[in-house]
């Protein structure tokens, strides 16, 4: 018996209201709309049912993949031999913390509900993170940030679950939080649970406003309008990834379906039809011109998953 039908057995005994598809299309849950069938795709409702089937997996050999709203991935178009884990459809619960300005947000919230959240009730500190197309839970793991915002700087505690140990709770610091990194890094069959935000009051009105204004500068200066999964690159040491793609003259580069943005560099689009062979056949490309000509070796942001 493979890990699948041993999966479906385990599932079907101790989880039998647990959603199962099989040869689920990946491109359907990642923003690149990049991504052939995952073997098994489940989609827990509870805190409670993620645990098991977390546990479930291991024990099967199933090498889960966690996701949220798939904003940070790209996907083989042969698609994936693993079970995938979708926690954006049903891990989604919200609500206040013990103190007046502490949130409480399951892993699969997006961020723009999040800051809604806080807003609505006169709490700041997640203004930069509304305009942020993942969830609680790919936040954490790449402590996500724009404008000067990122998650190090409002994440009080972290409740995951550690597959040798169970579930534990680190605080903010024990995260280990830095650029584009955290503990979930190093760990990445730890799966996140839930978190908790320490904010501050606030006028909401104000909050809306910044909120509003963040969102202008990323539709005015980002391509939303395509597929993709954010900046491709992490940012050098001392430089921006787009500005030393655009001054090496690579805007519109194009590889099959997959083009640099001519809006905004630092971005890998679909422009209808790319491939996971185009993306990634393009990121090379602009890895080595950009080495070549500035010395800098760009490191992939994107996730790239196997």
């Amino acid at each position: 018996m493979d890990w699948a039908e041993e999966l479906d057995r385990c599932a079907g005994e101790y989880l039998p209201d647990l959603e199962i598809k099989n040869d689920e299309t990946m491109s359907r849950h990642t923003s690149f709309r990049i991504g052939g069938p995952a073997r098994r795709m489940a989609f827990p409702k509870t805190g409670e049912q993620l645990v098991l089937l977390t546990d479930f997996a291991h024990k099967c050999g199933a090498r889960p993949l966690v996701i949220g709203n798939g904003t940070n991935l790209l996907v083989p178009d042969e698609g994936l031999d693993r079970l995938v884990i979708d926690t954006s459809a049903g891990l989604n619960r919200l609500e206040m913390g013990a103190a007046e300005t502490q949130v409480t947000a399951e892993s699969g919230i997006s961020l723009a509900r999040l800051a809604d959240f806080a807003q609505k009730r006169g709490l700041a500190g997640l203004e930069f993170a509304h305009g942020i197309p993942g969830t609680v839970g790919g936040a954490l793991c790449m402590n996500a940030g724009a404008y000067g915002g990122e998650m190090a700087q409002v994440v009080e505690q972290v409740t995951l679950l550690d597959p040798e140990c169970g579930v534990k709770i680190l605080s903010g610091a024990e995260m280990k939080f830095g650029y584009r990194r955290s503990i979930l890094t190093d760990h990445p069959d730890w799966v996140v649970l839930h978190a908790v935000f320490r904010l501050y009051p606030g006028d909401g009105a104000e909050i809306r406003a910044r909120m509003e204004e963040l969102m202008g500068k990323r539709k005015a200066s980002q391509p939303l309008e395509w597929p993709s999964a954010g900046s491709t690159f992490k940012r050098p040491e001392g430089n921006f990834a787009g500005t030393l793609i655009d001054q090496c003259g690579l805007k519109g580069l194009t590889v099959g379906g997959a083009q640099v943005s001519e809006k905004h560099a630092g971005f890998l689009i679909n422009r209808g039809g790319a491939t996971f062979a185009d993306v990634t056949g393009l990121i090379a490309q602009v890895q080595e011109r950009v080495l070549t000509a500035t010395g800098v070796y760009l490191e992939p942001e994107v996730k790239i998953v196997g």
